[in-house]
């Protein structure tokens, strides 16, 4: 669906004016002129904050759906939209409701059983369906606008069309095209007026620009529907445009890290993590919002190449750790607003209570999911946890590659396929996942898998594999022979993520930590003999891998022989419900292991 412009134009209008408008009625007087001042030399000046979420991914109470209890870390954050919305009131009753904005950088609608409820369980796409969460509390918070995260398109395009037509804000995303027509398929930006005491209305235009690889991570979706060009391409086309419309500021939301890597290597055709390239190489930005990466950053500054300005980029902590905050100084001189000073930094989520606005308002939301998600749907023999799972060969990760194992196995059945062997890929994708003896739940289960991935087969020879291998090491921490060694700093090599070292099911090896990595793998063997380089092999593989997330090798480009629509969560469900026993005796075994020299680590 390309987007239509006159209707964008029209109803930024009215955004703008509804923002200027809402503010000067609802704050109080002292606070109205805490944005404006009249300097020692008569000079007019304005100042308003922007404040900024992303990566919320369906958190709106501080609880954690997995293990049905508030939400915890080691550095005791809090999350959720609740706890935001706190910190925005009382930002706005310190600076005045009319001098500021609020918008996201998007992932707003995957990534807690919330979510996902509202989209699969109870989808907000049915017949006189409910009102998705993350709209509710994000209309009552009053934000101004977000950007498209590439998680937004996960459950498909009608959820999130559905989403879009649920929020009060506009949903941004000057890089996400039609895919035929080559125009916008959601609003570029949005331009928003703030008034001032003096001179005219500050005018501040938000461009959204969302993450290019989405047309890899979510190809089933969007593929002949939508295409994602580079940032740097559509920012080059649209600041420029909004200073001509007669933007005063310009504000980049950007689901897009500020590092200039990507994950996926030539996979890719733009970068991923391009915040600081757009900083960099165009001119007219003011302050970037950043998003994607999951990193705090209170304030950085890039220098723009051809204006020699200072750019100021800063990234919120997901889930609603964190809340940025922009702070602006602006001149009026020679009949125009310009900008003097930005200043950014963040405010942590866990100083403050929850709003009962927000928690009442989703009481009767958050009771069902809570209630979804403890059905029981089976029974364990035994405890298993993924607490080492990282550098041991775990029964609670062979879970997971035994179920995709056989669930690939019986869609191969009947096929020219079917005589091949099938191995598996699984990460320890959480290290508090865990499943107990007795009942088992619905959340037990989810906790395995906390990703919206699905499942795919495709064709790898022995060869293949070892080289997939001997890159899934570069997770571990070089560690000499007689060295201590200490688990937990034994792994994330490099900002290696857990979710990109792979277990491989199937294939017995030994990784050893003190050779250089891309020499680790040794005794790698199938059914007790050396693994044939030119054996072929069947290898059940998540859609992130085998569109090249983490840029492994081989995966991406190799045959396809299935896949399957299903979270790979709802196969574990599924077969939970289906055995009713899970018994770990029967899938489980020591197949790998961390040596040094031929000596086992642990």
């Amino acid at each position: 669906m390309a987007f239509d412009r006159r209707t964008f134009l029209g109803t930024t209008a009215a955004t703008g004016a509804a923002v200027a408008l809402t503010g000067a009625t609802s704050t109080p007087a002292a606070a109205q002129s805490a944005g404006s001042s009249a300097g020692s030399a008569g000079v007019r000046t304005y100042s308003f904050t922007v404040m900024g979420t992303t990566d919320l991914h369906g958190n709106v109470f501080n609880w954690d759906y997995f293990t049905d209890k508030e939400f915890d870390d080691k550095a005791h954050n809090d999350v959720g939209l609740a706890k935001i919305s706190t910190l925005v009131e009382q930002v706005r009753a310190e600076k005045g409701r009319r001098n500021t904005l609020l918008i996201d950088a998007g992932d707003t609608i995957q990534g807690t059983q919330l979510s996902y409820y509202y989209a699969k369980v109870d989808p907000i796409t049915a017949r006189r369906g409910p009102v998705h969460p993350m709209a509710q509390a994000m209309n009552a918070i009053g934000y101004d606008a977000a950007a498209l995260g590439n998680h937004e398109f996960n459950y498909g395009i009608p959820v999130l069309r559905k989403f879009e037509e649920q929020c009060d804000f506009p949903l941004l995303g000057a890089n996400a095209l039609d895919a035929k027509t080559l125009r916008p398929a959601f609003a570029p930006y949005s331009m928003h007026c703030l008034r001032t005491p003096h001179g005219r209305d500050v005018k501040v235009a938000v461009l959204g620009l969302t993450n290019p690889g989405i047309a890899l991570w979510d190809k089933a979706n969007v593929q002949g529907k939508m295409t994602f060009p580079g940032l740097e391409e559509q920012a080059a086309k649209y600041v420029p445009r909004l200073r001509s419309m007669g933007a005063d500021v310009v504000i980049v939301s950007a689901h897009s890290g500020s590092s200039g890597t990507s994950s996926y290597g030539d996979q890719l055709p733009y970068i991923e993590n391009a915040a600081a390239l757009v900083a960099e190489q165009v001119p007219g930005i003011d302050a970037i919002l950043v998003g994607h990466a999951h990193t705090e950053i209170p304030e950085y500054r890039v220098k723009n190449k051809a204006s020699g300005k200072d750019v100021v980029l800063s990234e919120p902590l997901k889930w609603g750790q964190r809340l940025t905050l922009f702070d602006f100084e602006l001149s009026w001189s020679r009949g125009r607003w310009s900008v003097e000073k930005v200043a950014a930094k963040v405010l942590n989520s866990n100083t403050v209570a929850e709003d009962p606005k927000i928690t009442g308002l989703l009481e009767d939301e958050h009771r069902k999911v809570v209630a979804y998600v403890n059905q029981v749907i089976g029974t364990s023999t035994q405890a298993m946890s993924s607490a080492e799972g990282p550098v041991k060969d775990v029964a609670i990760i062979d879970l997971i590659n035994h179920v995709q194992a056989e669930t690939v196995k019986g869609a191969l059945a009947g096929t020219e396929w079917a005589a091949l062997p099938v191995l598996s890929q699984a990460s320890c994708f959480s290290r508090t996942a865990a499943i107990p003896a007795g009942q088992v739940t619905i959340r037990d289960a989810a906790g395995l898998y906390p990703f919206e991935n699905t499942l795919e087969a495709r064709l790898l020879t022995g060869a293949q594999l070892k080289d997939y291998l001997e890159y899934s090491a570069k997770y571990f921490v070089r560690t000499a022979p007689g060295e201590a060694v200490d688990p937990a700093k034994l792994t994330n090599a490099e900002g290696t993520p857990d979710y990109n070292y792979d277990a491989v099911y199937g294939l017995s090896y030994e990784i050893d930590i003190a050779q250089p990595a891309g020499s680790r793998i040794s005794g790698l063997s199938f059914q007790g003999k050396a693994l044939d380089p030119a054996a072929r092999f069947v290898l059940a593989v998540n859609n992130y891998r085998a569109s090249g997330g983490g840029n492994f090798p081989h995966v991406p480009g190799a045959r396809q022989l299935w896949a399957n629509s299903d979270e790979i969560r709802n196969t574990i469900i599924t077969w939970v419900k289906a055995k009713g026993t899970v018994d770990p005796t029967q899938f489980a075994s020591v197949d790998w292991r961390l040596t040094r020299a031929g000596t086992p680590v642990f």
